[in-house]
């Protein structure tokens, strides 16, 4: 079979790599290969396999932390809590459009969602010695899952496509708490990679039951306000972006700059820590810091500290002024990354026609958003077939396998298409459907 991409080239990069099952291969291993594919052929790729931002960073983040440097901040080490500025600003910000109150001294800088969440595992895993596993309500980041390997704590998870509703998520989920060893419970909601939404009745299932087990919820929140069904935008009016704390106080946002103001080159994020965890004292905080032993003050001044010493002095300047200008009305971010959800209808249409499916397609009742991400399969084949076969067309995405997915397909990412694209994937999958019909 004549694919446009050498079949022999792509099987020797792949071999080279020492790539054993393609299911398995993480993202840097499938980004290799496309790159190394596309180099050795001249064949242009579409590539979906990166969750990267392709949009340039907000003009107003840029202009904030340009005029910080000239002031001489580079110079000083940022405080360890945060700027006051971006704490404020954190906290205004969840106001607008969460609609939920949070002091600015819980709203804490990271390097990342990524420190966020790895400092929360820590801090979380230490409360109660009986407590030691971390709860994902899966689909995941599979980096995520290796954050818990590095500090040798344990994971469970399941596919939150087989539970959906609150009546089935609530009983699922209550297996697992029953048992008392869950330190604390992660979801993305909408989700990477499925790009799924949890329903408010399925957030108000998950909140009461995290609050009657006093188990802390981490709502990651690194596609803020992206579910673009509905105009999640407008700071102070409803509709907020939907979570998990209206139903419990013990709770983690992890708010990141990376996507919705594509500044994801200065790792910089916010970790709102609920009121009522930040100020609660736990025996094993207690046992291995000494008295208080309080959340907050050990996430921060312990955890954090040993970790990075603080966060980028410049980019928490970048992340409040784009805070304040949102939460003031003067700048949209929504209206800059929708484009991330044309982009998904589009290439959801040119695959359809050619025979793939949606893996995850509804959230319950509702067709699900397009935006960031969408998941595609094919008729009789594995994700890794899939992944593997698409290489020969010259299109690159991630095996659903990594990500804690029992489904079989892809995870593809709409942030470095082209408009031109467009044409090319249509020309490439009426082949591929030619060559694979049964």
């Amino acid at each position: 079979m004549n694919t446009p991409i050498d079949r022999t080239l792509v099987d020797k990069l792949i071999a080279d790599l020492g790539i054993a099952d393609f299911s398995r291969a993480t993202i840097r291993e499938v980004k290799a290969v496309a790159a190394q594919a596309e180099a050795a052929s001249g064949v242009e790729f579409i590539k979906m396999e990166m969750g990267v931002p392709g949009l340039p960073p907000s003009a107003v983040g840029v202009e904030a932390e340009v005029e910080a440097l000239r002031r001489g901040v580079a110079s000083l080490y940022p405080d360890i809590n945060g700027e006051s500025m971006l704490k404020a600003e954190a906290s205004r910000f969840v106001k607008a459009f969460v609609d939920v109150d949070i002091s600015p001294e819980g709203c804490v800088p990271v390097t990342g969602s990524m420190q966020g969440t790895f400092a929360s595992f820590l801090t979380c895993t230490q409360c109660q010695p009986e407590r030691d596993t971390v709860l994902f309500i899966d689909p995941g980041f599979p980096v995520q899952k290796q954050q818990l390997v590095v500090m040798g704590a344990r994971a469970e998870s399941f596919d939150v496509y087989d539970y959906r509703g609150a009546a089935r998520l609530g009983a699922k989920l209550e297996s697992y708490l029953e048992r008392g060893n869950i330190a604390a419970i992660i979801y993305s909601s909408p989700n990477n990679p499925s790009w799924v939404c949890l329903r408010e009745d399925e957030l108000e299932a998950i909140g009461r039951l995290a609050a009657r087990y006093e188990v802390p919820v981490l709502e990651d929140l690194a596609y803020f306000a992206m579910d673009f069904r509905r105009d999640l935008g407008r700071p102070f009016e409803p509709p907020y972006q939907p979570t998990v704390a209206r139903y419990t106080d013990l709770y983690i946002l992890l708010i990141s700059g990376s996507k919705a103001f594509s500044y994801a080159g200065q790792r910089i994020g916010v970790a709102c820590i609920s009121d009522k965890l930040y100020h609660r004292a736990f025996p094993g905080l207690q046992a291995r810091y000494g008295a208080p032993g309080t959340f907050g003050p050990v996430f921060i001044h312990r955890v954090l500290y040993a970790l990075s010493s603080g966060t980028g002095h410049s980019a928490q300047y970048a992340l409040a002024a784009m805070m304040r200008a949102a939460s003031d009305g003067t700048y949209r971010f929504r209206d800059e990354v929708s484009v991330y959800g044309e982009r998904a209808r589009r290439l959801k249409e040119i695959f359809l026609r050619h025979g793939f499916y949606l893996v995850y397609d509804t959230d319950v009742d509702e067709p699900v958003a397009d935006g960031f991400y969408f998941t595609i399969g094919y008729p009789n084949l594995t994700g890794g077939e899939l992944a593997h076969e698409l290489m020969y067309y010259g299109v690159s995405a991630l095996p659903l396998d990594t990500t804690g997915s029992l489904r079989q397909g892809l995870r593809a990412c709409t942030s470095f298409i082209q408009d031109h694209q467009y044409d090319l994937l249509e020309e490439r999958m009426e082949r591929f459907e030619r060559e694979h019909r049964k």
